[in-house]
């Protein structure tokens, strides 16, 4: 069955949406995204995800096509559209069509795009057993904090990670760990502290991240953001990768160096729990 699309204010299917070759996304990787999932007819952080789709906007200069509760209708609508009441929401916003040219002017019309992925998100059977990570250097652009489409960098590294038997990987920078190719990193220290890496332009600041954070401290766990370096997760008790679409995956193993007995460990099995039914509980409606 074919899918909806929404391309710049039209109802289209899949087979009958295009963008212009002379798209800057397309040319420059000039454009910004988000995800969100959908669980039992709920939109998971949807407020988080505006927001920091307007930072994104913002940081690069491209004018928001439409506002926080149009964006919010046009999910619930995509959504009511494909019968997804499970899976993920995808939009893409560049900066618009023009010849190619590294300069642009004032006034490009922005390029919307929003899809559709159907997927049992809360049926992972990666949640029971754990995923393996390798480090890699970090060798993406400067500004991680902006949710770009320049993911080159991190496809190749979880591509070669993956041809090296591992799943995805953990980019370090000046030896400490950032992030993974698209997730948020954690880990729960011997003494049962909740370790995450700072805020700063060095990773994308998840919106998941957050949420466990937020739900972590309400639940009397002790939470810590800075910067640590490789063998000190290695030496964790459990670690973990956070995301839209995946939530809270445990890392069984960094580099072939088993973590803790090598299965997910009790505290992001969790975390997980609490956050799964605090988004089942308050999450936005797409019938609403």
């Amino acid at each position: 069955m074919s899918r909806t699309v929404y391309l710049n204010g039209a109802w289209l299917s899949e087979d009958e949406a295009k963008v212009s070759v002379f798209d800057r996304g397309f040319l420059f990787a000039d454009a910004i995204y988000e995800v969100t999932a959908v669980i039992s007819g709920k939109l998971v952080d949807f407020a988080g995800h505006a927001a920091r789709l307007r930072r994104s906007l913002d940081a690069l200069g491209i004018p928001a096509p439409v506002s926080e509760n149009q964006l919010l209708s046009l999910h619930k609508e995509i959504a009511r559209r494909n019968a997804l009441l499970d899976g993920l929401i995808y939009l893409q916003i560049s900066r618009g069509a023009q010849d190619r040219d590294f300069l642009f002017p004032e006034g490009l019309h922005p390029t919307f795009v929003m899809f559709t992925q159907a997927k049992q998100v809360l049926d992972n059977p990666r949640w029971k057993s754990g995923i393996s990570v390798q480090t890699s250097p970090e060798g993406r652009w400067a500004n991680r904090q902006i949710k770009t489409v320049q993911l080159l960098y991190s496809s190749l590294a979880k591509v070669n990670a993956a041809r090296d038997g591992f799943d995805d990987v953990l980019f370090v920078e000046d030896g400490f760990i950032t992030e993974a190719s698209s997730a948020n990193f954690h880990m729960i220290t011997p003494e049962g502290t909740l370790v995450t890496r700072d805020l700063s332009n060095a990773l994308l600041h998840g919106i998941t991240r957050g949420s466990i954070l937020d739900l972590a401290r309400k639940a009397g766990l002790r939470a810590e953001e800075r910067a640590f370096i490789p063998e000190e997760a290695k030496g964790a008790a459990e670690t973990f990768i956070t995301s839209a679409t995946s939530f809270v995956m445990p890392v069984v193993s960094i580099d072939g160096h088993t973590i803790g007995d090598g299965t997910p460990g009790p505290v992001s099995r969790r975390l997980l729990d609490l956050y799964i039914e605090d988004r089942l509980a308050n999450g936005e409606s797409i019938t609403d």
